[in-house]
């Protein structure tokens, strides 16, 4: 008689350390078992041989936008390339183009609609209309959002709104009940709209207008903000996106003091540089904030190695490139790819800086599954979690977006840059989804994630 369905053996990574010759044991789609090889293996039904290859916990990304353009990408594709780039969840943000995910009507209906075509497992978050507060929080809970999105800056009023801080700080206060977390959009509006109109009546368009008219200033007093306001309510006050060293420092001092302060940052702040992608790339590279230079780049890799950086995301959307291809730096949407390559990228970069495995492990899985609070069933290879796998070759390859074939978008700010390591397979729940070459799994394959909190149900 097989103890488990299966074992899957190789380098196996763990949030806090590794097994160069181990195996993972798996039974009705959980982890069973993590242990080394010379210590003798269990039997299976089925024994995968990966030596040679690193074996992760499928990332979970923070930090996706699969409706930002409508009749763009949606969740068919999304999940698609999650499941081609090892990550087993997505956390979808509720900036959906025509409709604002705030209030449980808009949410239920989006769940239905993701469910409907979710390759890997997916979790939502909900936000608030600034007309309406706390009116609808509590609504959104009970419908199981992972987390509310705000936004310091107003990008669109009704897509994309500013809350004020009076707002925000009476929904912190709400949202505190729940244990929920509060992320927020990190851009001052008062400072940025106020640059970008001088900075456009100067006459200045290009590449480095954008960064002229959001500068770090101007993301850290929104940073400051949002932790104030975390302290003053005692809501888990979660930055989205920080692209300078400084926002981390400030992050970690509020830490000190006993705040649930946490921080995330994206691909493109630790992979791209202004002076030297920013520039060939123009608009395909404009993301907010925007991309620093190589000395901020650094210093996120110190912060990470240093433990003072909770989670890093893609903040993916597929903009059509018609969207993304003006030389006035102002003309172009924000934002860019990257669900494919969250893992494998990470995984070339670190390793290139001396930087642990385990390290990226936890900034893309362990951490990310205890800030939104799934931890229960996500997030680590550990004993009665899902079995979510990533086995990753070092195999140096070119990427392509167009060629790869799992993306909506046929551009990438990643476009021809060389990838150390490459996916070989995704496992999610015990399922294979993607074997190197196809994504298996089926539109619908994946399961709604909610939070573990005050007895919320499955």
């Amino acid at each position: 008689m097989s103890d488990f369905d299966l074992i899957v053996k190789g380098h196996i990574v763990l949030a806090h350390s590794e097994i160069e010759n181990g195996y993972v044991a798996i039974k009705n789609g959980k982890v069973a078992k993590v242990g080394a090889c010379v210590q003798g293996m269990p039997s299976a039904k089925a024994i995968e041989d990966h030596t040679g290859c690193l074996v992760f916990p499928a990332a979970i990304d923070s930090q996706v936008h699969s409706r930002s353009q409508k009749g763009q990408e949606d969740f068919i594709w999304s999940t698609r390339a999650a499941a081609a780039g090892g990550v087993g969840t997505i956390v979808d943000m509720p900036y959906d183009a025509g409709r604002l995910i705030c209030n449980a009507e808009r949410f239920n209906l989006k769940k239905q609609e993701a469910q409907e075509q979710a390759r890997v497992d997916f979790a939502l978050y909900g936000t608030v209309h600034p007309d309406e507060g706390t009116d609808k929080i509590c609504e959104i809970v009970e419908a199981g959002a992972i987390g509310f999105k705000f936004s310091t800056f107003g990008t669109d009023p009704e897509r994309f709104p500013r809350i004020p801080a009076f707002t925000m700080h009476d929904c912190f206060q709400e949202i505190q009940r729940f244990g929920l977390v509060a992320g927020v959009h990190n851009e001052d509006d008062e400072v940025v709209k106020h640059l970008i109109e001088k900075t456009k009546a100067s006459g200045q368009s290009n590449y480095l207008a954008h960064t002229a008219s959001r500068p770090v200033y101007s993301e850290n007093l929104a940073v400051l903000q949002v932790y104030e306001l975390g302290a003053a309510t005692g809501c888990r006050a979660h930055v989205v996106h920080c692209s300078n060293g400084r926002g981390y420092e400030i992050c970690a001092s509020y830490q000190k003091q006993g705040f649930q302060s946490t921080i995330e940052a994206c691909l493109h702040y630790m992979v791209l540089t202004e002076e030297d992608d920013v520039k060939n790339l123009v608009g395909r590279a404009k993301v907010n904030p925007p991309i620093r230079g190589r000395k901020e780049r650094e210093a996120l890799w110190h912060h990470l190695a240093a433990g003072n950086l909770t989670v890093v995301s893609t903040d993916h959307v597929s903009w059509s490139l018609d969207r993304k291809n003006s030389a006035n730096m102002f003309e172009n949407a924000s934002g860019a790819t990257g669900l494919e390559l969250l893992l494998p990228l990470m995984v070339s970069e670190a390793s290139r800086r001396g930087i642990s495995l385990s390290k990226i492990a936890q900034v893309l899985t362990y951490n990310v599954a205890r800030l939104f609070s799934i931890d229960d069933t996500k997030g680590a290879l550990e004993l009665g979690k899902d079995a979510d796998l990533a086995i990753l070759k070092p195999e140096p390859y070119v990427y392509n977006a167009k060629a790869s074939g799992n993306n909506f978008s046929d551009w990438s700010p990643y476009d021809g840059r060389q990838i150390d390591f490459k996916v070989v397979k995704t496992m999610v729940r015990g399922n294979w989804v993607f074997d190197g070459q196809s994504v298996l799994a089926e539109p619908g394959s994946g399961k709604f994630v909610r939070p573990c909190l005050l007895g919320q149900g499955g």
